[in-house]
């Protein structure tokens, strides 16, 4: 990583799924939350933090450009400049896509799934300090409030046997967004082939090299908007939201 104090610092949002899991229809980061689309949302939060001066939008291949024209039609903060790119087949290629297209000068990079669109400023801080610091790979996270069993996959309906179960306290649940050193998040993705539905945890990638990540707390309200029930639970915080903070 560079010298100095500062380094810039970029975020990429992959948002070119279809979101199947949330049924059929409008692409997943375009639902609307709070009759706001999912992604602008998710923009604006990477955009809170002053540190973040610019955000890469992986578009689904053929939207493009309509995905400029949504965040065009959307306020964002002035200091945060954003472009727009067609992704890939899978989100490992979109990511790095991403990646392409980040100018030379920023040297600490966010990926931010566009699911999670009320991650909170100081998650997002904190995860650019501890780059900053020196860690090559920082993923948010939390402690598992159920008990985990590792059981050998079956036929869906069928009783699964259970193998083991982890120690509860040695587990998180990955959150976004996992900031890198540019450099480290550019060998993975040049060295991890993509095989199937590709890499969905770029953290995972860097841990492939050999290179050390590391975990800062996340918060519950990054939780990923997957389901229809996380829909539900979305529109409730960011309700209690602008009802506490009147946006």
């Amino acid at each position: 990583m560079p010298d100095g104090p500062s380094p810039r610092t970029a975020a990429v949002i992959p948002a070119a799924g279809r979101g199947v899991r949330l049924g059929p229809g409008t692409p997943k980061a375009l639902r609307a939350l709070g009759g706001t689309p999912m992604l602008i949302h998710a923009v604006r939060a990477m955009a809170a933090s002053r540190a973040v001066t610019l955000v890469v939008v992986v578009a689904p291949p053929d939207g493009a450009p309509e995905v400029k024209n949504l965040i065009d039609g959307h306020a964002l903060p002035e200091h945060t400049d954003y472009v727009v790119v067609p992704g890939g087949a899978t989100r490992q290629e979109s990511v790095k896509l991403g990646l392409d297209a980040l100018p030379d000068d920023v040297s600490v990079v966010l990926v931010h799934d566009a699911a999670r669109p009320l991650v909170p400023v100081d998650t997002v801080d904190a995860v650019i300090e501890a780059v900053r610091a020196g860690a090559p790979a920082v993923v948010p996270a939390v402690p598992l409030a159920d008990t985990v069993k590792e059981v050998e996959p079956g036929e869906p309906g069928i009783p699964e046997p259970v193998l083991s179960t982890p120690a509860r306290a040695r587990l998180r649940a990955v959150q976004t967004p996992q900031g890198f050193d540019r450099g480290t998040l550019a060998r993975a993705h040049g060295s991890v082939a993509v095989e199937g539905e590709g890499a969905t945890d770029d953290a995972g990638m860097v841990e492939r090299l050999g290179s050390p990540v590391v975990v800062v707390p996340g918060h519950e309200e990054a939780f990923k908007v997957t389901r229809p029930l996380d829909l539900v639970l979305a529109e409730a915080v960011l309700a209690r939201r602008r009802a506490n903070d009147g946006f």
